[in-house]
């Protein structure tokens, strides 16, 4: 909820008073809303401020609608909390990714809007790169105060972090014709990318504040959150909100199809308004958040509850913007990870696989059927998580490739470290097990990590946050990252073994590429 008036000054004046009689030390700032409490780490090298407003609350009259200005508030504002993630299903208990990433269960609220702040700036003028971070979820999960996303061990390293929420599921991607005859610009969806663009704006007018340089900004994300990072390379509306860009796990190519228009996504729309019990638009801005959550169930996709091609947000398919270099930011660091099919896809079998090739490649489906095949259900969904891993390796350097086709400067990795105490086989390298590694929070999550994984998540940091400096990874004490490029085509190997090696072997790449030049403009 946030705070107003007296009760604001209140609360600064309590929560001031609790943390000086906790030990910790405070931190205040000041941002266009207000005045904002914050607290230091205990050696004073880093402050956080978590949950501070960056868009007012959309809710009852803003549900479904392009993120507002957020209202000044009188007195001191604490933000020494983090604010609740936005309303979404839960993992099933007992679930890989729950107990991997959502072992504590975050409040929820519509009024979700908020992000966090890391900074070691100790004034204003010191002008240091920010980086923002789009969590992943498929587009239905996910929040910036997971503990997996604390900002603090980025931070020690000279970079402003900045974690966002956006909305998720129905409240940010539902489209219906309604929703486009009450939009200035005729449109519906994209709210979570919209949300993405405030908090970017926000960052623009607020990150003086922290000690941070506006035209220093590299965003970065994963999953879902990486699709953002793309979305907001394509999007006009994002143009000049950031310099460089980070996609781990989802190239502009990830979906196995293009981008749905506007038009498909409000016929999933209509269907989930049905499933709702709503007649009308009215009567679904009635219906419970939690409401609208079960409604969703299993079934966003099916309800066109994720980006569209809108005309305004994105004007064209992202590899239309991307590769016809007509995006945003002049540096990209871009990747994928070894296993990224073993926890995300169902088990499979032989014929199973073989035609999941077929409908997914198209006119390339019966040769890339011949190079991953399966006696059994067991060898067809260890093959399965191979094509989908190589695809993804193969669309990054595609992407990359197109990207640094302007003269841009590219730096493509591969995640190859097994996650610690787990099946090498059936988990492997997973989607999303990079991330430990590049926050430096490899203690929120209950593995056995040894030396090697210390080491190289000290390594992926320094890569990361030397990139967001200056868009070179590069630095002292760091195996060399070759350049990307169309001759040179090294990616960077980031696993036992920190080095260059071959994208992929010439006979998949050369199928993958001939697959991925349909999906680019004519």
């Amino acid at each position: 909820m946030r705070s107003l008036g007296v009760w604001a000054a209140f609360c600064g004046a309590a929560a001031l008073l609790l943390l000086l009689t906790s030990g910790a030390k405070a931190a205040t700032a000041q941002v266009q809303g207000g005045a904002i409490l914050g607290a230091a780490s205990a050696d004073g090298a880093v402050a956080h401020y978590l949950g501070v407003p960056f868009a007012a609350a959309p809710i009852a009259g803003l549900r479904w609608r392009p993120p507002q200005a957020v209202a000044p508030w009188q007195g001191v504002l604490e933000t020494i909390h983090a604010a609740p993630a936005c309303p979404q299903p839960l993992p099933p208990p007992g679930s890989f990714y729950q107990n991997e990433f959502f072992r504590t269960s975050e409040r929820q609220s519509e009024d979700c809007l908020y992000l966090n702040v890391w900074t070691p700036a100790h004034g204003r003028d010191e002008k240091l790169p920010v980086m923002v971070w789009f969590y992943g979820g498929g587009f239905v999960q996910g929040s910036g105060s997971l503990p997996s996303f604390d900002g603090e061990a980025l931070a020690r390293r000279g970079v402003i972090v900045v974690t966002i929420n956006y909305r998720l599921g129905p409240l940010g991607f539902l489209a219906l014709p309604a929703l486009d005859r009450e939009s200035s610009d005729h449109v519906s969806g994209n709210y979570g990318l919209l949300d993405m663009i405030a908090a970017l704006r926000w960052v623009q007018d607020d990150a003086a504040a922290f000690g941070g340089d506006s035209d220093n900004v590299t965003i970065f994300g994963q999953s879902a959150g990486a699709f953002g990072v793309n979305a907001m390379m394509a999007s006009p509306l994002a143009h000049g909100l950031f310099r460089r860009a980070i996609v781990e796990s989802y190239p502009m190519f990830g979906m196995a199809d293009p981008l749905q228009t506007l038009a498909q996504a409000e016929q999933g729309g209509e269907k989930f308004a049905s499933a709702a019990g709503s007649e009308t638009l009215a009567d679904l801005r009635m219906v419970p958040s939690a409401g609208l959550v079960r409604a969703m169930g299993a079934n966003a996709v099916g309800f066109g509850l994720r980006p569209n091609v809108d005309g305004h947000v994105l004007p064209h398919d992202l590899p239309e913007m991307i590769a016809a270099h007509d995006s945003n930011g002049a540096a990209l660091l871009i990747g994928a990870n070894f296993d990224e099919g073993t926890e995300l896809l169902k088990a499979t079998t032989p014929d199973g696989l073989t035609a999941l090739a077929r409908r997914r490649f198209g006119a390339e489906g019966d040769p890339v059927a011949a190079l991953y095949t399966g006696a059994d259900d067991e060898h067809a969904t260890a093959a399965q998580d191979r094509m989908q891993s190589d695809y993804l390796l193969a669309a990054s350097a595609r992407e990359a490739q197109a990207f640094a086709e302007p003269g841009r400067s590219v730096y493509v990795y591969r995640f190859t470290r097994l996650a610690p105490g787990s099946d090498p086989i059936k988990v492997g390298a997973f989607h999303s097990a990079e991330l430990a590694y590049v926050f430096g929070t490899q203690t929120s999550i209950d593995r056995p990590w040894f030396d090697r994984d210390r080491a190289l998540s000290e390594q992926m940091q320094q890569y990361w946050t030397n990139f967001a400096k200056t868009g070179n990874p590069n630095g002292a004490g760091l195996p060399e990252w070759p350049r990307f490029g169309a001759s040179a085509q090294d990616v960077m190997e980031l696993g036992d073994a920190t080095r260059p090696i071959s994208v992929l072997d010439p006979q998949r790449k050369a199928l993958f590429d001939a697959y991925l030049a349909t999906r680019l403009p004519k």
